[in-house]
């Protein structure tokens, strides 16, 4: 996957720089729209997650009850991530944080994955739209995949300037 420039000139995966020049081009009203779409195409959680909701961590930074499971195909930086998210139908302004983290991070390596830079949340452009709180819990849901990616590929200490 390709690197794109982000609005704060910081590379992004192409596909997460897709998703935030998309939020950025919008009003206002239309980016709440917009978030609301990503909250509709949020994925169904796989059987062995619906099945077995206790493999999923919670994210308590988040207003509404969220959960997140990640997978690395591999055990080092170029493994692939792929996220899992459980969130409820009546919070979807956190269905919609969840989708746009899954749309822009999930089969991206790990070493790539572990760059993305923790101020997504603001760079989506909804600091008007949506309270500081739920932007903060965004901001631990992408803290959690990272720490998660982290454990499984074996690097015990986040990079100073990534996370």
């Amino acid at each position: 996957m390709n690197a794109e420039t982000a609005p704060n000139g910081r590379a992004l995966p192409a596909a997460l720089a897709q998703v935030i020049e998309d939020f950025n081009d919008l009003e206002i009203p239309d980016r709440l729209q917009l978030l609301l779409e990503f909250s509709d195409e949020l994925p169904a959680l796989p059987p062995r997650y619906a099945e077995h909701p206790e493999l999923l961590e919670p994210v308590p930074e988040c207003q509404s009850p969220i959960f997140l499971a990640t997978e690395v195909d591999g055990d080092h930086e170029g493994a692939t991530v792929h996220l899992h998210f459980s969130a409820p139908p009546e919070a979807p302004t956190t269905r919609g944080f969840a989708g746009i983290l899954h749309e822009g991070l999930d089969g991206l390596g790990a070493a790539e994955l572990l760059a993305v830079p923790m101020d997504v949340p603001e760079q989506l452009g909804l600091g008007e739209a949506v309270s500081p709180l739920r932007l903060r819990g965004m901001g631990g849901m992408l803290a959690r995949i990272k720490r998660q990616v982290r454990e499984k590929i074996g690097q015990d200490h986040p990079p100073t300037n990534s996370a």
